[in-house]
């Protein structure tokens, strides 16, 4: 009985007010009565989905030594003032907020526990070729993503672009 309504009077009074929803009554820790609504099978199969993308992309994600089969990969974006230009606008939009205005990795936006590359020194954990740095753009940063990827929200143009800007902001490898 919660408030002189019994939960199984609450449950019909609901389930009439909405005959197409099931709904069940959940006894809350902390003596409430909460409304659970039931969990389809779409929704279900879209958590599954979204557990399996994780775990994929966890396995493809550069981890940290680099990348033998990224480091074969080449530029297909010729380093030039328009390309790096291009790649100044896409690192602002996309970077900065996490690796700061001039990638020392100080962008204030970057979550809590992380601590993002400074992008200007000799020191690249994840491998040091275009092919490399292109990956952990698109696939991220594992094994803790720290640094998602951006593949899907970023064309691969851009991203190839971001790599010149890169290179032109730190030591000439």
């Amino acid at each position: 009985m919660r408030g002189g309504v019994s939960v199984q009077a609450a449950s019909a009074a609901r389930t009439a007010t909405r005959p197409n929803l099931y709904i069940r009554i959940c006894d809350g820790f902390d003596g409430c009565v909460r409304i659970c609504p039931p969990m389809s099978s779409t929704f279900i199969t879209a958590l599954v989905v979204a557990v399996v993308t994780l775990i994929t992309v966890g396995a493809r994600a550069q981890t940290l030594g680099g990348n033998a089969a990224a480091a074969r990969v080449k530029n297909p974006v010729a380093s030039t003032p328009a390309s790096i230009q291009a790649g100044a606008a896409s690192y602002k939009k996309y970077c900065a907020f996490c690796h700061g205005d001039a990638a020392k990795g100080d962008g204030r936006l970057a979550p809590k526990g992380t601590t993002p590359s400074d992008l200007t020194d000799a020191k690249w954990d994840r491998g040091a070729t275009d092919g490399e740095l292109f990956a952990v753009i698109m696939e991220g940063a594992g094994p803790t993503f720290g640094m998602p990827g951006l593949k899907g929200r970023i064309p691969d143009r851009d991203a190839w672009s971001i790599v010149n800007y890169l290179r032109s902001l730190g030591p000439k490898r």
